[in-house]
């Protein structure tokens, strides 16, 4: 009898720890919610996770129709028919945001701590919707409205608020960002180093340019270029290094003329001839010999983006040349400028800023 009551009393006390509606097991579910503050179940029917009590759907929808370039092609009433959609598409995704902002300032209130406002990314939430009705509110009344379309791009955002993993991931990332001050530090360190560096040595030396002397200019020389461009453009810069420096190109180096795919041989004493083309051939006079003056321009390689005239077009050279992107052409020109062993400069950079890069990793 003890056996058999003790027996019955344990699988009493195992059926009431199976039981589903025990306090242990509520417990658990509701833990497992993504929204545990809110009811599990609306309308007997519609959990959390349900598409009607979700607006990822929705957001990734707008998502697709903001990254579209194009979408509605080139045919008049192909483009009239898809304008109309993607403007009722847009409106209805507005309506969407708007409604779901409205209804949760209605359950949780607007202010205080556990209000709508009183959270970081329900805040976001109210700005990207009161800038959507700053924009429907100005369409039609000559107003600009660029700067203000550009804050769609903030409605992806939306989704880290709908999905609490990806929540919990970007709150982490936000919070290790005061963590990587020393490391922004050591980063600034090295590209202030090297920007005076870069400034020091070679400031100016990146305008440098072959001219023509002023002893030849009697001649009609109009056809030609101010200063000796490759191929007539400044796409591949000649820069020659002046009598002062220790550059790799002079203007001595200035390749010679070709007319027809021939070299020209001719001198400055046959330039009336060079006016004249006869029914046989033109004439072919290098002119380019004459480009033997060493002197700074106006314009720096690239449409001026790339010099060390100041720390901040230094800075934005160091940038390039770390990321890999280019850096031989920069380290080429200067060294044309100035000298050949300038690019240890380079190489000790790319050096130091890779293992920076591993620290930083």
């Amino acid at each position: 009898w003890g056996r058999e009551e003790g027996g019955g009393s344990g699988a009493a006390s195992g059926s009431q720890m199976e039981q589903p509606g025990s306090e242990s097991s509520g417990r658990t579910e509701k833990e497992e919610l993504p929204y545990p503050s809110l009811a599990p179940v609306v309308l007997l029917a519609l959990t959390q996770t349900s598409p009607p009590r979700s607006c990822i759907l929705a957001i990734l929808l707008n998502c697709v129709t903001l990254g579209m370039f194009q979408p509605c092609g080139h045919t008049p009433y192909f483009l009239q028919l898809c304008n109309l959609f993607l403007k009722a598409l847009d409106d209805g995704i507005f309506v969407f945001f708007a409604g779901e902002m409205l209804v949760k300032m209605v359950a949780l209130g607007v202010i205080g701590q556990k209000g709508y406002l009183g959270d970081t990314w329900n805040r976001l939430d109210f700005f990207i919707v009161i800038v959507g009705m700053l924009e429907y509110s100005l369409d039609g009344h000559n107003v600009s409205l660029s700067a203000i379309r550009t804050v769609r791009v903030l409605r992806p955002l939306r989704a880290i608020n709908r999905v609490p993993s990806m929540r919990i991931l970007v709150t982490l990332l936000l919070d290790t960002l005061p963590m990587l001050g020393n490391v922004l530090a050591l980063c600034f360190f090295v590209f202030f180093i090297f920007g005076i560096v870069g400034v020091q040595l070679w400031a100016g030396l990146l305008r440098n340019r072959c001219f023509m002397g002023e002893d030849v200019r009697i001649y009609n020389i109009t056809f030609l270029n101010g200063y000796y461009r490759p191929d007539g453009t400044d796409d591949h810069p000649f820069i020659c290094s002046t009598e002062r420096d220790n550059g790799m190109l002079r203007c001595s180096d200035v390749p010679r003329r070709r007319v027809g795919g021939a070299y020209c041989f001719l001198g400055a004493e046959d330039a009336q001839s060079e006016t004249r083309v006869t029914v046989d051939k033109p004439s072919c006079v290098n002119w380019y010999q004459y480009y033997n003056e060493c002197r700074a321009g106006e314009i720096n390689p690239h449409k001026g983006a790339i010099n060390f005239d100041n720390i901040g077009y230094a800075w934005i050279a160091i940038f390039q040349v770390i990321t890999l992107e280019g850096w031989v052409d920069i380290m080429y020109y200067v060294m044309d400028a100035h000298s050949f062993y300038n690019f240890i400069y380079f190489i000790f950079l790319i050096i130091v800023s890779t293992h920076t890069n591993t620290i930083n990793g």
